[in-house]
């Protein structure tokens, strides 16, 4: 696995709670995925802070979101072949876990907050430059704006009115939950579904658009 992360060797067992999913054991991975989530997001920051000292905070925050999302985390943890280590208990291994973005994602964040506390800020930081070198380069492109923004630039350039936004409801056990989200303008409105309430919302919002834009 070492190998294939890039990832230096542990002395702790850090690495295997890492990769453990609570359904699995009581010392599992969630408490490293909240340190990993606030590591990566700092070290992208600081990727593109010095990548780009013209841009603007909204733009930056955009092309941090393009970088550090569920999706990307999920394409990274099978590009190196991370559903093979995780330990998951037998209802979520049957479930399919081991494929599911979400868990995914998680793990990737777990294991960056582990080689932080085992090797310290510089060694995790290049691991994370090396998970990211590819994608970094291509944020050189301008980042693509998101549906709630395309859909607020639309209709401030149309004098209307900016759209609410309503979470409906969150189904799901609370590792694997579904939030369903609602964008209404007027009478018009869609909803949206996604592994997160800003995953929901904002295909909520590319909906609503493609209402008013009559597709």
């Amino acid at each position: 696995m070492l190998n294939a992360t890039g990832l230096p060797p542990f002395e702790s067992d850090l690495l295997q709670q890492a990769l453990t999913h609570r359904s699995a054991a009581r010392q599992h991975n969630e408490r490293l995925e909240f340190l990993g989530d606030a590591i990566l997001n700092a070290v992208i920051a600081l990727e593109l802070f010095g990548r780009f000292p013209r841009a603007r905070e909204g733009e930056l925050t955009r092309r941090r979101a393009q970088l550090v999302n569920e999706g990307t985390l999920a394409e990274l943890a099978r590009s190196m072949r991370l559903g093979e280590f995780l330990r998951l208990g037998p209802g979520e291994l049957k479930a399919g876990g081991h494929r599911r973005d979400s868990i995914l994602a998680d793990a990737v964040e777990a294991i960056i907050a582990a080689c932080y506390l085992e090797h310290g800020w510089d060694r995790t930081r290049e691991v994370i430059g090396g998970w990211f070198a590819e994608r970094l380069a291509q944020s050189l492109v301008p980042p693509p704006k998101d549906a709630k923004t395309r859909l607020q630039e639309w209709l401030q350039s149309q004098g209307k009115p900016l759209p609410t936004y309503e979470l409906v409801d969150a189904i799901g056990q609370d590792h694997a939950k579904t939030f369903i989200a609602r964008c209404q303008l007027g009478e018009q409105q869609a909803e949206g579904r996604g592994g997160s309430r800003r995953a929901a919302e904002q295909q909520a919002a590319e909906r609503l658009h493609e209402l008013l834009l009559g597709n």
